[in-house]
């Protein structure tokens, strides 16, 4: 995936085309999101990466600012206390960012930046066998910040390729059965993809 998206690039900046992201356009990307915990916790506390299809939809509300949603399908991610996995817990991590797209809205190349809001929904949290002795283990719902950067690159009149990065603050508690475990997982998280203006 990384080559063809390399070679759409390659192809997209040579190309005369221009990528017009203007006032009043609507525009969906789409490709495979991985996502990387960077948590910390005081036991030890790791939460693995995971890879999954995730979408944006852009509203641009002028020819510079956006309004981002980023939905995207279920991730599902291995927790290990030191080298021994516990338990396994899904999550979805809905976001909804305002962006500045810079340079102009028929420039072949649209860097951009973003800021918001995520709230990370925590589910089907299962024991790994009886690693924990039969106890119950839930994880807190999260709300917090997120930030990104990204890039547009017009491949035709429609069609885009996109690269883009996030950084998410996702502060959650862990609980097995009455004890709590207070986590940072602060994920980044890099999506590779396709995108289409309407």
């Amino acid at each position: 995936m990384k080559a063809i998206l390399s070679v759409a690039l390659v192809s997209a900046l040579c190309s005369s085309a221009a990528l017009a992201h203007n006032a009043g356009d609507l525009f969906v990307r789409g490709g495979a999101a991985i996502v990387m915990p960077t948590e910390s916790s005081d036991n030890v506390l790791k939460v693995d990466d995971d890879t999954q299809a995730a979408a944006t939809f852009t509203y641009m509300t002028t020819d510079n600012i956006g309004v981002e949603l980023l939905l995207a399908t279920p991730f599902t991610h291995d927790v290990s206390l030191g080298d021994n996995k516990v338990a396994e817990v899904s999550h979805l991590p809905p976001s909804l960012m305002v962006q500045y797209y810079f340079g102009k809205p028929d420039s072949k190349v649209r860097p951009y930046v973003g800021a918001g809001v995520n709230y990370t929904i925590f589910f089907d949290e299962k024991e790994h066998g009886d690693a924990l002795g039969g106890a119950d283990v839930s994880v807190d719902n999260s709300l917090g910040g997120t930030v990104q950067a990204g890039l547009d690159v017009k491949l035709d009149e429609h069609w885009f390729a996109n690269a883009s990065v996030w950084y998410m603050d996702i502060d959650t508690d862990v609980h097995v059965d009455n004890t709590t475990i207070g986590t940072e997982i602060d994920p980044v998280s890099v999506m590779l993809g396709l995108g289409y203006t309407f």
